[in-house]
Formats: C-alpha cells, sequence, structure tokens
C-alpha cells in the first residue's frame, strides 16, 4: 500500500535520491508548465526520444541517484490527454519502479491537463510505493 504525502514545497527540495515523476507528450515538447523546468534541468530528448515509447507508457533518465521518470499521456504537446491513459502510465510506472524508491511528484496531470486531484491521487494510491507530492 502506498504512502502518500502531500508536501506544500518546490518539486526540486526533494531528496536527491528520490526519484522524480511528471506527465509529458510524446514529442517530448516540454514548452509549458513545470516540464520547462524538466526539460532545462535534464535535457536529453533525444534519449527520451530514442526510448520510442506510445502513449501510456513511461520513458525515463537516470540521472546521478535517482531516475526521472516521464508518464506519456498524449501524442503532443497541445492535446489534452485522456484520464485512461494516465492511468495506464501509472500502471506502467508502477512495473517500472524498485521496491526501495521513493517517488516525489507534482499533482501530476492537475495543471495544463485540467484533471482534478482528487481522481488523479484515487489512481496514485494503488502504487506501492512510498510517493511525495509537492505543490506550492
Amino acid at each position: 500500500m502506498v504512502i502518500l504525502e502531500e508536501i506544500r514545497k518546490d518539486l526540486f527540495s526533494c531528496d536527491e535520491t528520490d526519484s522524480l515523476v511528471h506527465c509529458v507528450s510524446r514529442d517530448f515538447h516540454m514548452g509549458k508548465g513545470i516540464a520547462v523546468e524538466f526539460k532545462r534541468r535534464f535535457k536529453r530528448q533525444n534519449i527520451l526520444r530514442n526510448q520510442n515509447k506510445g502513449i501510456g507508457d513511461v520513458a525515463f533518465l537516470k540521472v546521478g541517484k535517482r531516475r526521472v521518470y516521464y508518464l506519456i499521456t498524449k501524442e503532443f504537446y497541445y492535446q489534452k490527454p485522456k484520464f485512461e491513459d494516465l492511468k495506464r502510465c501509472l500502471k506502467s510506472l508502477e512495473g517500472l519502479t524498485r521496491e526501495e524508491e521513493i517517488l516525489s511528484m507534482p499533482k501530476i496531470g492537475c495543471g495544463l491537463d485540467g484533471f482534478k486531484w482528487e481522481d488523479v491521487k484515487k489512481e496514485i494510491e494503488h502504487l506501492p510505493r512510498k510517493v511525495k507530492v509537492y505543490y506550492i
């Protein structure tokens, strides 16, 4: 069972060993919202694209002591994702994470994508990991 902790702080203030999670489009445009900061900090969009993941999949980078997970919820940056695709991403994420891993994330899907936090939170609670959700 997940331990979900909501923290009112900047996501990037989390422990350097926490893995980071956020939502992106398959084109890895990352031009708005928190994705801009992920792009600036971690770059390597070419490596992410070369993983050739589809909607509902998760691409990732190993950066220092952590992994950075990119939940692919839509094809193009200008589209709105379907809630079912976010759920598929979370299921894919569950299979990729390690038992000891702590996942730190924003309120995924609730900014520009427009999902309701209470709906997303119910899905996150199915992850068998400690999850820290950061918001300002």
